[in-house]
C-alpha cells in the first residue's frame, strides 16, 4: 500500500488539472490548441468537472492512506 500513495496522488493531480483545462475550454476560457473541437462546447466543461471531481477524491483517497 505503500507504493499506492503517491501513484493515487499523482493520477489525482493530473486528472484535476486536465479537467480544469477541458472546463476552460468548454466555456471558451482557454483557445488551445486553436483548432481543438473542444473550444465553446459547453459538454466539455460538464465532463471537465466530472474529471476534476474524480481527481481530487484520488487526491483525498491518496493523503488519507497509511
Amino acid at each position: 500500500m505503500r507504493r499506492l500513495r503517491p501513484i493515487l496522488i499523482a493520477v489525482g493531480v493530473m486528472l484535476a488539472l486536465t479537467g480544469l483545462l477541458w472546463i476552460g475550454q468548454g466555456l471558451g476560457y482557454v483557445h488551445w490548441p486553436e483548432s481543438s473541437f473542444m473550444l465553446d462546447q459547453r459538454v466539455w466543461a460538464d465532463y471537465g468537472a466530472a474529471l476534476a471531481v474524480a481527481g481530487l477524491l484520488m487526491v483525498l483517497l491518496g493523503r488519507r492512506m497509511r
